[in-house]
Order: structure tokens, then C-alpha cells, then sequence
């Protein structure tokens, strides 16, 4: 899916949401950002159409009907009840894990487009739900080789990389088959068919150095039917031993219970004008180690070693620099 077409169906969720009248075809092409490109008006309801499969397909529960008796044309919306998840009941270690998840994302009220289609929907005399908070804007980075990946697999068209092998300075190029990307254990895997070792094989994203190219014709890239990506990920992901290292993290008083928890407390020391604890803890994945500790935020510093520091801070201006460019 195209960047554009996935802004314009994010907006028009949020239009549909955020409104408990139904509102026509023609209403929404004036509101929601994104229609207003279309050629004419054949093309803007091959367009709505399309969009609308696709809510449906996502399993969005999109609702058609009248505003009254006096209307002559059906409209769209979505109720809120059967599109919002019910109460969820957490442990408090799963409480904890939620926590750390919402300190990597930033979830303002509506940002960008999305609060011009509000706008707009006002404008126009639509009834907005005030309570509406829809929008949510990621700050979980993904490995630079994920769109293009991505765009091969639904391309189906074979992609050319350089890998790093874990444990390894050497880099080789890789020509492959691309099947699908998926999430195994905090990595993004590729699985595809490998055309060097002409052998199925699995590459995690963050061992892919340069740029992925596309490789031939797309259409040429066929997935097997039997073949069940996030299976093969687990049987041959990560088979190669990863050493365990030791981080001295100093831990703000009263915060980051889960750091603690995963940790030895070994001594005190002040940072700036704060006192916390310096705190030991066993690392399996330094890698992932990195965004844990980042969605920290100032709760935690890492003391020791210099190369975990050094990626946290990495994390953490990377944040400040995509915040800045809002």
C-alpha cells in the first residue's frame, strides 16, 4: 500500500469516527483529505470503493444509513462500540510491559492532516465526538530495509542486499526471493527463497547494511502455500549463540520498577541533581536492549559499556530529531 492511500484511508476513519451522523459519499470527498485528487467524479467513487473493501477487509465494521426519513441517499460511519476493544484486565507485569511499549510512541490528541479533517467536519455542520483520540503517531523505528523489503514481497519481485552475519565484520551480498517481513522476538525477519544457496533462509533487518535493490521483473516471486513464515523464523532465527553481557544502568528513584526488577541493585550514586541506584542486569539481545532502555527516557542511564550507551543516545536523538521536524 502507498503512503498516500494509507493516509487517506487513516483519514478517513477518523472522519467516520469521529462523527455520529452518517455521511455521504459526496460529504466525505469534500472532507477527508486525499479525494480531492481525484480526476473526476468516476474516479473518486472507483477510489471510495476501493478504500471502502479495504476497511472491510481490515476488519473495520463500517456502518451504512440515513440521518432521517427525509434523506434519499444512504451515508457512512463507524460506530465507535464495535470499532474500540472492550475493558482488558492486566497483571501487573503486563501492566509494566504496556508501559514500556506507550513511552516509545507519542500519541497526541490529532496532529497534521488528521486535524484538518476535523476541521473541515465542523465546518461542513457534521456533529465531531470531542472524546474522539484516534490518531497515534509511531516512535518505534523500524530497520531502514523494511519499505523496500516490503514493497518487494507485495511486488513479488526478487531484491539484492549485503549481510552481516552475526559475530562477523563481513559483509556478502544476498539475492533473494522475498516471501514476507515479519516480527520475531523484537527483530523483523525477510524469509524468501535464497538464490545464491538456491535454499529457503530468513536475514534480520538489522544485519542488512546499504541499500536493498530490486532485482528482474516484478510478478516473477511465487510464496509457497504451505509455508508458514513466523514457524521458520523461530526454527532457524537466531540459531547462532548470542553472549550474554553485563550493563551497569543507573535507575532514578521510585522509577522503571521493570528495570529493577530484570536487575541488582549494587550502590547508589547521584546523576545531576537525582539520586538512584546503580543497577546490574544480564543481557541476552544487546540490540533490543538498546530500545528498551531508551523508552526509559531520563529514568535510566547507561553507565556501562560505552557501545550500549552509545545506541541508546543513538535512540534517543533519533526521537528528538523526527520531533523536531514535525
Amino acid at each position: 500500500m502507498s503512503t498516500a492511500r494509507a493516509e487517506r484511508l487513516v483519514n478517513l476513519v477518523l472522519a467516520l469516527l469521529s462523527t455520529r451522523q452518517y455521511l455521504t459519499a459526496e460529504r466525505i470527498r469534500g472532507i477527508v483529505p486525499g479525494y480531492a485528487d481525484a480526476a473526476s467524479d468516476d474516479a473518486y467513487f472507483r477510489m471510495f470503493e476501493r478504500d471502502k473493501t479495504e476497511l472491510r477487509e481490515l476488519g473495520i465494521p463500517l456502518e451504512t444509513g440515513r440521518n432521517s426519513a427525509f434523506d434519499s441517499i444512504e451515508g457512512y460511519r463507524i460506530a465507535r462500540r464495535d470499532y474500540e476493544l472492550g475493558e482488558i484486565d492486566l497483571a501487573p507485569d503486563e501492566a509494566t510491559a504496556v508501559g514500556l511499549a506507550v513511552r516509545l510512541w507519542d500519541s497526541p490528541e490529532l496532529t497534521g492532516q488528521a486535524q484538518g479533517a476535523l476541521v473541515k467536519l465542523r465546518a461542513a455542520g457534521v456533529e465531531v465526538d470531542n472524546d474522539a483520540r484516534m490518531v497515534v503517531e509511531p516512535r518505534v523505528r523500524t530497520e531502514p530495509a523494511f519499505g523496500p523489503l516490503l514493497a518487494a514481497v507485495q511486488n513479488t519481485q526478487a531484491v539484492q542486499f549485503e549481510y552481516r552475519r552475526s559475530g562477523s565484520p563481513e559483509r556478502r551480498m544476498r539475492t533473494l526471493e522475498p516471501w514476507g517481513v515479519v516480527s520475531w522476538k523484537a527483530r523483523w525477519y525477510v524469509v524468501g527463497h535464497d538464490r545464491d544457496r538456491d535454499a529457503p533462509r530468513c536475514f534480520r533487518l538489522s544485519r542488512i547494511t546499504g541499500q536493498v535493490k530490486p532485482v528482474g521483473k516484478r510478478g516473477v516471486v511465487q510464496r509457497p502455500e504451505d509455508v508458514n513464515l513466523l514457524q521458520f523464523v523461530g526454527a532457524t532465527g537466531d540459531s547462532e549463540p548470542t553472549p550474554i553481557s553485563t550493563a551497569r544502568l543507573w535507575v532514578a528513584d521510585d522509577r522503571a520498577a521493570g528495570v529493577r526488577r530484570r536487575g541488582k541493585v549494587v550502590g547508589r550514586t547521584t546523576i545531576g541533581d537525582d539520586e538512584g541506584d546503580v543497577v546490574e542486569i544480564e543481557l541476552h539481545f544487546p540490540e533490543s536492549a538498546a530500545d528498551w532502555i531508551a523508552a526509559q527516557g531520563p529514568d535510566v542511564l547507561v553507565l556501562e559499556p560505552d557501545v550500549l550507551a552509545k545506541g541508546v543516545q543513538d535512540r534517543l536523538e533519533a526521537v528528538l530529531q523526527q520531533g523536531s521536524g514535525r
